[in-house]
């Protein structure tokens, strides 16, 4: 079933031109192709001509994105972007993430998407040019390397692998996981504590920075890709620093901006990854529905059973007002409104609970097939119960909730729900 897109009234004529553009090329090239694209990452054996096949059909959709103009929607036009403004990038991806592994074929890959970002704010040119421009151009890798498994991953402030300053050099001793796209990555963007000496670093004394670290520098071992949901490993590694030696050039800003640029990541990022749920969710709710209308059972079809219609009413509930509270924490981040923060832990607690609820209620719509790897289903079940620790975990953007609050209402003014 084709993504249903029709121009919005309430958007200017760019963003809608940008959704339907998008939305066509998602309906021609990406759903009906999406076994051809990926499916042999469901398969334990594929053959030199399924590969083939598949990475050419890559290439041809990649082309034809280039050519309508989409391609890269989070970078300037400068650096071959699209150079699109927050809230038309963030109605574009809703669209792009109704079809499974969209986006990548749009430019848009985490980590080296959110690393580009960062290198296009704080890199200096001789950066971008080193390590922005290759990965634009598909000639390099990144990971992002920030989570320690001594720390709580939910508070930065609490990071203490150090960088150290030694003469031309800075010395990085540490031990992080979870490092993103840490098997194929050429260079990692590390999360580090500049002080004085390592037991200064544990400490916690010192500022956070955040380093350029090519993977093949004496020191940096790569120890394992983790096991997650089940898989004997991914692509998130466990990663030891041992005595990292780097050029003193290789700081990405300046020091003490490490937390700005970890948040200035992570703020727009979850803006993102709830609209990439809301785009998710549309497709679970589209698959559902359309089992629903065709399947017999108990001497009727599924869509006139009360539970079923009940699964579709509480489903469009869950996305309307989760698509509602994005766009309009998005609108809040577009025009910079301080409120932002609120709205942005808000949707952060709420979209993948709800993303959650609808795939779930999708699943038992379909039954067996629904946790087969027929269906994006499965896959999306996993990832939106990996969303609700991604990015903070909902307890922490709770508590940030409740303190912006009860601080508003402290200093005498009480919650103004119309702003």
């Amino acid at each position: 079933m084709p993504m249903n897109v029709k121009p919005v009234p309430t958007l200017d004529e760019r963003i809608n031109d940008i959704r339907m553009r998008t939305a066509e090329i998602v309906n021609q090239w990406i759903l009906p192709n999406e076994a051809r694209l990926w499916g042999y990452r469901r398969r334990n054996e594929v053959s030199d001509h399924e590969r083939r096949e598949s990475l050419a059909l890559r290439e041809e959709i990649k082309e034809a994105v280039w050519k309508a103009g989409l391609w890269a929607p989070h970078l300037p036009k400068e650096y071959g972007g699209m150079g699109l403004d927050f809230l038309a990038h963030a109605y574009m991806n809703e669209v792009l993430a109704y079809a499974v592994g969209a986006a990548s074929l749009f430019g848009v890959v985490a980590p080296n998407s959110g690393n580009q970002s960062i290198l296009v704010k704080y890199g200096t040119e001789e950066q971008k040019q080193q390590w922005l421009v290759p990965t634009i151009e598909g000639k390099m890798e990144s990971g992002f390397s920030m989570t320690e498994p001594e720390n709580a991953g939910s508070d930065p402030r609490s990071i203490t692998t150090s960088a150290v300053l030694d003469g031309d050099h800075w010395v990085i001793n540490g031990h992080k996981w979870f490092t993103s796209n840490g098997i194929d990555a050429e260079f990692f963007i590390v999360m580090a504590r500049v002080a004085e000496s390592d037991e200064a670093a544990k400490r916690r004394e010192g500022t956070m920075a955040q380093f350029i670290v090519p993977t093949a520098t004496k020191g940096v071992n790569i120890v394992r890709g983790i096991g997650i949901w089940g898989r004997r490993e991914s692509d998130h590694c466990e990663v030891v620093y041992d005595n990292v030696r780097i050029p003193k050039e290789n700081i990405l800003g300046q020091v003490g901006q490490g937390h700005r640029a970890a948040q200035d990541r992570l703020g727009a990022g979850r803006i993102f990854h709830c609209m990439n749920s809301v785009g998710q969710m549309w497709r679970a709710f589209d698959l559902m529905v359309e089992r629903a209308e065709v399947r017999q059972v108990h001497g009727g079809v599924l869509k006139d059973k009360q539970f079923v219609q009940g699964f579709i009413a509480d489903s469009y509930i869950d996305i309307q007002a989760a698509r509602l509270m994005t766009i309009h924490a998005a609108e809040k981040v577009d025009q910079g409104l301080d409120g932002a923060r609120t709205d942005i832990s808000a949707i952060k607690v709420f979209v993948p609970d709800a993303y959650h609820r609808v795939v779930d209620r999708a699943i038992q719509v379909w039954g067996a097939a629904g946790i087969t790897n027929d269906l994006p289903l499965a896959g999306m079940y996993l990832g939106a119960r990996t969303l609700r620790l991604a990015d903070g975990p909902d307890e922490v953007h709770k508590i940030l909730i409740a303190k912006n609050v009860l601080g508003r209402y402290e200093r005498g003014e009480s919650w103004d729900f119309g702003n």
